[in-house]
């Protein structure tokens, strides 16, 4: 399944925040008029719905591997440590991702209100300036080394 179409924590303040549904995002985002924070938005949304799956992967492995009716000679510690190193990895990831979008999100204007535009000063003209030419070398000032 795509990550467009798996859920995510952030979807529901994501589509406030743009004033449109998540499909309707993704047409938008699509085209060449897609704003930069909905571009940004839609690929921490992506990457969001990726942690977050390995976060219920992880959750699912640790709970079949303790269900009440398993054996209990199946257990192993080795196994649980490195399942808990996986769940602390994903969720850092997790809350990484769903921070960044927040920030975002929360530095957004409000849907439908178009930011003033910054003035664009013209671009200043551009000058190279090459290294100075290496100095001459002087008679004598390279010796060739003998064994």
């Amino acid at each position: 399944m795509s990550v467009v179409h798996k859920p995510t924590s952030q979807d529901e303040p994501l589509a406030q925040a743009f004033g449109a549904s998540l499909s309707e995002l993704y047409a938008q985002a699509d085209t060449r008029e897609a704003s930069a924070a909905l571009t940004r938005a839609l690929e921490l949304r992506s990457w969001l719905a990726v942690a977050e799956e390995q976060v219920a992967r992880v959750r699912d492995r640790i709970h079949d591997a303790t269900a009440a009716d398993r054996d209990m000679g199946e257990l192993s510690a080795d196994d649980l440590r490195f399942d808990a190193q996986w769940m602390e990895a994903a969720l850092s990831a997790r809350d990484g991702y769903a921070t960044a979008l927040g920030e975002l999100l929360r530095t957004m204007p409000p849907p439908g209100v178009r930011p003033e535009r910054p003035v664009q000063l013209a671009h200043p003209r551009l000058t190279t300036t090459l290294p100075p030419a290496p100095a001459p070398l002087r008679a004598g000032a390279v010796r060739a080394r003998r064994p």
